[in-house]
């Protein structure tokens, strides 16, 4: 018995010794290159909890158990560069919207200038550089849903408050863009306002973000922009067939053509649509079960039910592996200059694959790319290299190609 108990131990250490070999590696690289993450939830997450107005929510950017992303947890998993999501709802109208987008703005830079030894607003990759080898956490933002743009004079506007990307659209149609989530299309595409726009994105030195934005409309971008686009949390279609918020493949050889990156979501929904149908499945069953028995889910009686039900049927997460496929899908398609992160940390909820469930587990994702035989530039491109080189041409094209 003690030969066996000792085999079983050494057993155990060879297997996870085995499991994740380039975890060493895969973390020095982290810390060594600049990580950009093109979408992290941040500023509306704390919006909901009243970041203004309760004292113990200040300190939330530093170090907390809450959500997905804080420096000590981003330090360690090397991330440098997290694109803070101003998020629009799609319920807003254009006004209400600027207020909003004003009011997150307004967080995001008063977290860099009262935490100034932690962060600081970046609105160009040289900026992100400084930020990066001062041993901060650089804060560029990208505005989720274009609808506080109402006039071209907006897109201006957004600029010089440091937007550095807008989604031209979220979950529904709006003046600008059809949505993927929405069945309505309105305008078969892009609005006749919406081409507008991406001119003027162009013009200002913003990024086109083509994440959210339906089938036609992409096309209508990728037939309008004079520089490359890119998708800041979107994956690949072929894992969720039917899931138009992801890029088909054609969508993701026009990426290509157009030079622009497409920064992979983590969110298991997007990752897999096994899983997404098996947790659809199981929620209805515990939706159905509560309804014959006419009991409702917040009730005293319904949380001990949703609880046990739970227990015996687990939520089904997809994993850092599954992440991997995407980029390399992506790769075999179009090469290794297209893709990026765009977690969607603390916009995803709880369906964040096993091994990414905050921002300190980048350096899991990079271990199994190194054992598929990335290279350390190709890692390099994919952490930052590639977001770079869009970012770049889109800020040179409003210097010197829109005149």
């Amino acid at each position: 018995m003690r030969y066996f108990i000792l085999f079983f131990v050494l057993s155990t250490i060879i297997a996870c010794s085995h499991k994740n070999p380039y975890l060493k590696q895969a973390t020095k690289l982290c810390h060594q290159n600049i990580i950009v993450d093109g979408h992290v939830y941040l500023p509306y997450r704390l919006k909901v909890k009243r970041f203004r107005l309760e004292k113990e929510f200040l300190g939330i950017p530093i170090k907390t158990k809450e959500g997905d992303f804080d420096f000590e947890r981003a330090k360690a998993g090397g991330l440098s560069a997290p694109f803070m999501s101003i998020y629009i709802p799609s319920s807003l109208d254009p006004s209400q919207g600027k207020r909003l987008a004003d009011s997150l703005i307004n967080m995001v830079s008063y977290i860099a200038s009262n935490n100034s030894k932690y962060y600081q607003i970046a609105t160009s990759p040289t900026e992100v550089e400084s930020i990066f080898k001062s041993g901060r956490i650089a804060l560029p933002m990208g505005m989720e849903n274009g609808a506080p743009i109402s006039t071209l004079e907006d897109v201006h506007y957004f600029k010089q408050r440091g937007i550095s990307y807008v989604t031209l659209t979220h979950a529904k149609v709006n003046q600008i863009s059809d949505s993927s989530y929405d069945t309505i299309r309105k305008w078969n595409g892009l609005s006749p306002f919406g081409f507008e726009v991406v001119r003027q994105l162009n013009k200002e030195g913003i990024m086109v973000d083509v994440s959210h934005i339906s089938d036609s409309s992409f096309y209508d971008v990728i037939r309008t922009t004079k520089v490359p686009v890119i998708a800041s949390h979107s994956s690949a279609r072929k894992f969720t067939p039917g899931f138009e918020r992801n890029m088909s493949d054609d969508l993701i050889t026009a990426m290509k053509n157009n030079g622009g990156v497409i920064m992979v979501n983590f969110g298991s929904d997007f990752l897999d649509s096994n899983v997404s149908s098996t947790n659809k499945l199981t929620q209805k069953k515990l939706d159905e079960m509560l309804q014959s028995k006419n009991i409702k889910a917040d009730s005293k009686e319904g949380k001990k039910l949703v609880e046990q039900y739970k227990k015996q049927n687990p939520t089904m997460y997809s994993d850092v592996e599954k992440v991997a496929d995407h980029i390399d899908h992506i790769v075999s398609l179009i090469g290794i200059d297209h893709v990026g992160i765009g977690s969607d940390y603390d916009g995803v909820g709880d369906s964040l694959p096993k091994g990414l469930k905050d921002v300190s587990d980048y350096p899991n994702l990079i271990a199994v790319l190194l054992q598929r035989g990335y290279t350390e530039e190709d890692i390099a491109k994919i952490c930052y290299k590639n977001l770079f080189r869009v970012w770049n041409s889109v800020l040179n094209y409003s210097m010197n190609g829109s005149k």
